[in-house]
């Protein structure tokens, strides 16, 4: 096995500690036991000791102080582009594949937040043999777009969705995070029936994409009011 001996660059440096302190500030901005916050204060600590040494203007005090004070609560508080991926893989037999959420018990294709340092393009891949098992080799590029306004928790959610070229593998059910509980191949009959309990910005623009009748960089916007899933109101813009 060779080892690649190259000194890390000064962007791969940076990379890393982005990349850590957006871990650590989402673990502190879900959990409130005292252990575990301690210990996400310490990968702070790491974060901003590897920025200092890639150049950094601030010291790694500054840099932790800072990061601390930008920590939200739950999800507002989940440090990515505030981007999530959407992937529709279809099969030979013109059916696309759906998977349920274990806790709401809402169906939907694959996705997943787009995490600071990784495209949505490799993030794409990742959440699909996550929570499938199947393995996507090439995938189009952005099929369409939509935006999320969320007023009263202060968020803007941006989906990008692709479609999958071509995959193999057989479908386990071993999601990691325990956020898929089972999936399936539905046609385009049944994807209706088990889409109608999801979100509109999820359920009317793949139904439109679906269709065949939308064209390409499509965006769609949509604004949710109120704070609670089940009691929004959301429209289209």
């Amino acid at each position: 096995m060779s080892v690649d001996s190259r000194a890390p660059s000064e962007v791969d440096l940076m990379r890393w500690s982005e990349a850590l302190a957006a871990i650590a500030r989402t673990g502190l901005a879900f959990s409130d036991v005292v252990y575990e916050r301690e210990r996400f204060e310490e990968v702070l600590n790491v974060a901003a000791d590897i920025r200092e040494r890639a150049g950094s203007a601030f010291d790694s005090e500054t840099l932790v102080g800072g990061w601390l004070e930008s920590v939200g609560s739950g999800v507002p508080g989940y440090v990515t582009p505030k981007v999530t991926v959407g992937a529709v893989v279809g099969n030979d037999d013109g059916e696309i594949l759906l998977v349920q959420r274990a806790e709401s018990g809402l169906w939907l294709y694959p996705t997943g937040w787009a995490d600071v340092g990784y495209s949505p393009a490799e993030v794409v891949v990742k959440e699909v043999r996550e929570e499938t098992g199947l393995i996507v080799e090439s995938w189009t590029s952005t099929v369409y777009e939509v935006s999320v306004d969320f007023p009263d928790r202060g968020m803007r959610l941006g989906v990008e969705v692709f479609v999958a070229e071509s995959w193999h593998g057989s479908m386990v059910f071993e999601d990691p995070d325990g956020i898929v509980e089972e999936g399936r191949f539905v046609d385009l009959g049944e994807s209706a029936a088990l889409l109608v309990s999801a979100p509109a910005w999820v359920r009317e623009p793949v139904g439109v994409w679906l269709g065949g009748a939308i064209e390409p960089g499509a965006r769609f916007e949509y604004m949710a009011k109120g704070t609670r899933p089940g009691n929004m109101t959301v429209e289209r813009r």
